[in-house]
């Protein structure tokens, strides 16, 4: 009986979905656009598990929190990207006859992905040095490896020193295979 009640509320209320789901998304890029990720991750570690009473590890949490601040960006990232995409693009796909989801996939979505690609390439750079605020947690990462070489051997220009350089060899390798990436996306 609480099935068919259920799929009765779900198939009148159907046409709400999607602004429901629309402003679910506003909320959640909203409170994670406006929060700090040490803020974040430091909630998803210590009070998630007061909350829930679930354990979460040190690395999991982090990379957690990585994967849901990264995505309230890229979503606007992709939302923009679908935006600039001109509307007589999709007209013309209307035009010939195309069911949506193949204008989408041959015509809205390849123009659209070139125009994401630099601000994906962004995001990724700056995941990676995000990734350094988790020092906090004790996630022992490549700025926390430093801090502990640092405290044996007191080297501190050297080490930081190298930290800065493993950081730019990883950011240029991005940079890199982002170029790459744009080179062979580009319209001939």
């Amino acid at each position: 009986m609480q099935l068919l009640v259920g799929i009765v509320l779900i198939w009148r209320f159907a046409s709400y979905i999607p602004a429901a789901l629309s402003f679910l998304s506003q909320v959640y890029i909203l409170v994670i656009r406006g929060t700090p990720i040490v803020v974040q991750v430091m909630f998803i570690y210590f009070a998630v598990p007061l909350i829930f009473g679930w354990r979460i590890e040190a690395v999991p949490a982090a990379i957690f929190t990585l994967v849901i601040n990264s995505g309230a960006y890229i979503a606007e990232i992709v939302r923009g990207g679908l935006l600039s995409v001109p509307k007589g693009l999709k007209e013309a796909g209307q035009a010939m006859g195309l069911p949506f989801y193949k204008i989408l996939a041959y015509i809205i979505g390849p123009v659209a992905l070139r125009r994401m690609i630099p601000a994906m390439g962004n995001q990724c750079i700056i995941s990676l040095k995000d990734s350094s605020l988790f020092i906090v947690i004790g996630v022992a990462e490549l700025t926390r490896q430093g801090q502990e070489i640092i405290a044996g051997n007191f080297r501190a220009v050297e080490i930081w020193g190298a930290v800065a350089v493993i950081y730019l060899i990883l950011t240029g390798i991005i940079a890199l295979a982002l170029k790459v990436v744009e080179h062979r996306t580009q319209i001939v």
